[in-house]
């Protein structure tokens, strides 16, 4: 029988061997709806808010002027800490708020993952999508910052793509592998925001790096993945000066480790979604 070019292919994870290396090729064909799942959890995220997608950079601008207030004399920073902490503060949000909305939109969608011929990992590679536009929409508010407190812009901030990269990887990997428990083991969708919030205070964002040298060696620092992270972008965004080879290798490390462990056990376990 000849085959139509124009037939439909149809994606089934019951019918392949290699699901992990499968789903990879399913989010290539489904490329386009990707985009449209996009589109459509920005709308969903401000749907009801009356300024709409402004709100990506009222936040960051917010908290930075609270926390500047609060602890700028602390530091020692007065006349940079806003730069210097926004440029955490946004890379910060862009992790946690993937994390969390890749939690809830997995718990919401598990009962459609054996329902509708989709690639299983749809859901949240849209939420990593619209994660990273608001990010980049959060520049502009630390374009400005950067602008009043006079800290100049760096020709490294050419090599931030990079950064952003990395951290996309390591935060899709850990979103998928959370999303994959949070399916089985709902709690994990209350317990994850305190989780959080207590990772944010352990990671250098409001206060300087230095400060944790003196704690148990750096212990928390050396084993902390969103240290790296943040140092890499702090260093191309603030500091202008590119991250030393070894804060790259540990990037690159963490971030594909992550996404190899993530996608495996989500790809692995999907099936069993929507019967749980």
């Amino acid at each position: 029988m000849v085959r139509s070019k124009n037939q439909v292919k149809i994606y089934d994870s019951e019918k392949v061997k290699w699901v992990a290396i499968e789903e990879i090729k399913a989010v290539w064909f489904y490329r386009d709806l990707m985009v449209q799942l996009v589109k459509r959890d920005i709308v969903a995220r401000y749907k009801r808010s009356t300024l709409g997608v402004l709100w990506t950079m009222l936040n960051p601008l917010a908290t930075m002027i609270i926390l500047t207030i609060v602890f700028s004399r602390f530091f020692n920073m007065r006349s940079v800490y806003p730069a210097y902490i926004i440029t955490g503060l946004i890379t910060w949000s862009f992790f946690s708020q993937t994390i969390l909305f890749s939690l809830n939109t997995t718990l919401r969608g598990s009962d459609l993952y054996n329902k509708i011929y989709l690639p299983q990992t749809a859901f949240v590679i849209s939420v990593l999508g619209g994660g990273i536009l608001n990010y980049l929409l959060s520049i502009i508010p630390m374009a400005l910052i950067f602008l009043v407190t006079k800290v100049p812009i760096h020709p490294t901030v050419l090599l931030f793509p990079v950064g952003l990269l990395l951290l996309a990887t390591f935060t899709l990997g850990l979103g998928l592998l959370l999303s994959t428990g949070v399916v089985f083991f709902p709690d994990i969708a209350e317990f994850a925001p305190v989780i959080l919030q207590a990772w944010f205070y352990i990671t250098p964002i409001i206060y300087p790096a230095e400060l944790q040298l003196d704690i148990m060696g750096g212990l928390f620092l050396k084993i902390n993945p969103m240290y790296y992270f943040i140092k890499i972008i702090r260093n191309l965004l603030y500091d202008g000066v590119i991250p030393s080879g070894l804060d790259w290798l540990i990037g690159f490390a963490i971030a594909i480790l992550m996404l190899v462990i993530g996608w495996w056990v989500f790809t692995s376990k999907s099936k069993r979604f929507g019967y749980q």
